[in-house]
């Protein structure tokens, strides 16, 4: 029989055990509808245990029919054949026969470990590992890896040589795949980590941080679902281009209960993706503004009156402004949340007053202290005098009070030099968006004064979140492209997991941050209450072909120490272009080389400029007619990966980031098959 006989025979038998998967598949569907339907019936009866039963038949069948109508592209894609005989199929769920056998073992089970874990130095029992590649409910190819040749029968087939390279082949879409199907082993012991603690996943461009990431929560929901469950699991990521890559990833694999969000959007009720200069954003970022937001709150508002002026039975009791200013110097001295002190605030005018009218106290004139306190307290002249002294304090509204440099200069006094109060100042000067940078500084401005008093009324403000109240409990947080949190964000996301399990990941070599100790004191303080750290390496480089990721490496090579660059494994004998032209040739070279690249590629074709010139250069290729051309920024490239990418004028993407070459590596990295470098002279 020919080895096409042979393979055509092979994929006939897996052909069969898949159409017995789908057909239970359907089964099982036809249940939970039935178990749905029946719910309903419960419900019509008014008791309170026929309601309580509706609503636990409900959630389950929910459940169920979720998890079985997610994505069944490839739903099943490998088989393990044991030395014992026993066959076992694995899949992106788990599914069993109406005599409860496996017929698909969910690829988070720990008998499906093997499938990611055996190799011919540890077969772990395995003879056969067998990667089913489908289309739709079809089987299209078979591949095999024999780990254990000696203890394999006489008419065992094996097919092929492995799966990963062909996977690794394919053009990309505009969505991150799931990798179920080619996990390598030393990403599955990554992905399979106790889940207490903190589980650090490093590695280069290219070597699948983040779908093991993803894979790791999809894994933990699995077997952790009483525990994470309810709370759920954040992951957070660079920007929104990105989130939306990766935003398939888990409901491909069945899993919901998961928040995905971008930097400028992990704070409820405020979303952006406005990107400040590099040395606004260094400021912002710096922790130092802890410290000059801790001093803005302290600072009264700039409309406060500066006069309290009383009548209390014929006597004039007047609290001058250096008086104010002494009481609010206490009050703060004290501690607290402002927002939480009004009534101590209210106490303290009303003792001053107190304490000016008994000694103003003489034969005609004999206050009472109490009735003094009661009376004025009780006053609306007061009510409205302390509203105005000491508001509710809104921190988009306490941000934009330091668009005043005068303002800012006394929050910033000895933290900030005049240069930064400046850059600071002009950013909140008219501002119609907030930055990706600011929504750390409003969030540390949310938990320094207090929420305030819920407004009697709702009503539209620009200073006030659309939703007040965030969600600070989640039990697993995921924090992608880790190495570019700044010390202000780490202090954001740290809030979201205090009593959390996390996954970081990142890469220190790609990193846009220029302080790393900053922003390592302050990841430190963020996770300062986990007891468990373990670290994963990965070292193999997947994405970008040999050609180009030497010279992409070329670009830190030596900034870096050797062993912090992965090694890419895959040729295609497809050099790098560069192209060195003039400033003037570069509108028509970028046009021509993107032109050129969606001819060479299948799938999406990126063209990377600095963040300054996105809209410029999206204008240059504007008569490029291809729904696959992404034109980007150099920081909304993190994480990305395209078929084809174009650099455009790499000089100016080294120095528009403080951290230089560094963002160049990044953008140099983001190909899969081909590379042109446009290089102005």
């Amino acid at each position: 029989m020919s080895e096409a006989s042979i393979k055509q025979t092979e994929i006939a038998i897996e052909q069969e055990h898949v159409d017995r998967v789908y057909a239970r598949l359907e089964e099982l569907r036809a249940d939970a509808e039935a178990m749905r339907d029946k719910s309903y019936e419960y419900g019509r009866e008014a008791t309170p245990e026929a309601l309580n039963e509706r609503d636990v038949m409900l959630y389950h069948a929910n459940r169920t029919l979720q998890a079985l109508n997610a994505e069944s592209e490839g739903l099943v894609f490998g088989r393990l054949d044991f030395a014992s005989g026993e066959a076992v199929h694995i899949g992106r769920l788990g599914i069993r026969d109406p005599q409860f056998d496996n017929l698909l073992v969910d690829w988070r089970a720990p008998l499906a470990a093997a499938f990611y874990q055996a190799t011919p130095e540890q077969p772990l029992d395995v003879v056969r590992r067998r990667v089913i590649r489908s289309s739709r409910e079809q089987v299209v190819d078979v591949s095999d890896d024999l780990l254990d040749p000696d203890r394999a029968p006489r008419d065992m087939r094996v097919i092929g040589d492995g799966a990963l390279m062909a996977a690794l082949t394919r053009s990309r879409g505009d969505s991150m795949r799931n990798i179920v199907a080619t996990i390598q082993k030393e990403q599955d012991e990554a992905i399979r980590a106790p889940e207490g603690g903190v589980t650090e996943i490093t590695g280069g461009p290219g070597t699948g941080k983040t779908a093991v990431a993803l894979h790791r929560a999809a894994y933990l929901l699995y077997r952790e679902q009483r525990r994470l469950g309810g709370p759920g699991v954040l992951v957070v990521g660079p920007s929104p281009v990105f989130m939306s890559y990766i935003s398939r990833v888990l409901p491909s694999m069945g899993e919901h209960n998961v928040e995905l969000r971008a930097l400028g959007e992990v704070l409820d009720g405020i979303s952006t993706a406005r990107i400040d200069d590099p040395r606004t954003a260094e400021v912002k970022g710096s922790s130092r503004m802890v410290k000059v937001l801790r001093r803005a709150l302290r600072l009264p508002p700039p409309d406060a009156p500066q006069q309290l002026r009383m009548f209390y039975r014929g006597t004039v009791l007047k609290l001058e402004a250096d008086d104010l200013k002494r009481i609010r110097r206490l009050l703060h001295g004290k501690g607290g949340q402002p927002n939480r002190s009004r009534m101590r605030a209210a106490d303290a005018l009303l003792e001053a007053l107190w304490q000016q009218a008994n000694q103003a106290a003489d034969a005609d004139f004999q206050p009472n202290r109490e009735q003094l306190i009661t009376e004025i307290g009780e006053r609306i002249e007061f009510h409205r005098f302390l509203v105005a002294w000491w508001p509710p304090l809104y921190p988009m509204q306490v941000l934009r009070w330091l668009s005043d440099p005068a303002r800012l200069s006394r929050a910033a006094r000895r933290l900030l030099s005049a240069e930064e109060v400046d850059l600071l100042a002009k950013s909140w000067t008219e501002v119609t968006e907030w930055t990706v940078a600011d929504i750390a500084l409003i969030d540390e401005l949310r938990v320094l004064a207090g929420a305030p008093p819920k407004p009697r009324r709702v009503e539209a403000d620009a200073d006030q979140p659309r939703r007040s109240a965030n969600y600070d409990e989640y039990a697993h947080v995921v924090v992608d492209e880790s190495q570019d949190l700044s010390p202000m964000q780490w202090r954001m996301v740290g809030r979201r997991g205090r009593h959390a399990s996390w996954t970081i990941v990142g890469d220190p070599v790609q990193s846009s941050w220029p302080d790393p100790a900053e922003a390592a004191a302050a990841r430190q303080e963020a996770l300062s209450s986990q007891r468990t750290h373990r670290r994963f390496t990965l070292r193999t480089n997947y994405r970008n072909s040999a050609e180009i990721f030497a010279l992409a490496a070329d670009a830190v090579r030596d900034l870096v120490p050797a062993d912090d660059l992965p090694i890419a494994v895959r040729a295609t004998g497809i050099n790098p272009a560069v192209r060195e032209v003039s400033a003037d040739e570069l509108p028509q070279a970028t046009r021509s080389a993107a032109a050129e690249l969606v001819a060479a590629a299948e799938g999406t074709v990126g063209v990377i400029t600095t963040m300054a010139r996105r809209e410029e250069v999206r204008e240059w290729l504007s008569a490029v007619d291809a729904d696959r051309l992404r034109v980007v920024g150099s920081l909304e490239a993190k994480g990305m990966e395209y078929d084809a990418v174009a650099v455009v004028d790499p000089k100016d993407l080294a120095t528009e980031s403080s951290t230089g070459r560094r963002a160049l590596y990044v953008a140099l990295s983001r190909a899969t098959q081909h590379l042109t470098v446009l290089k102005t002279a």
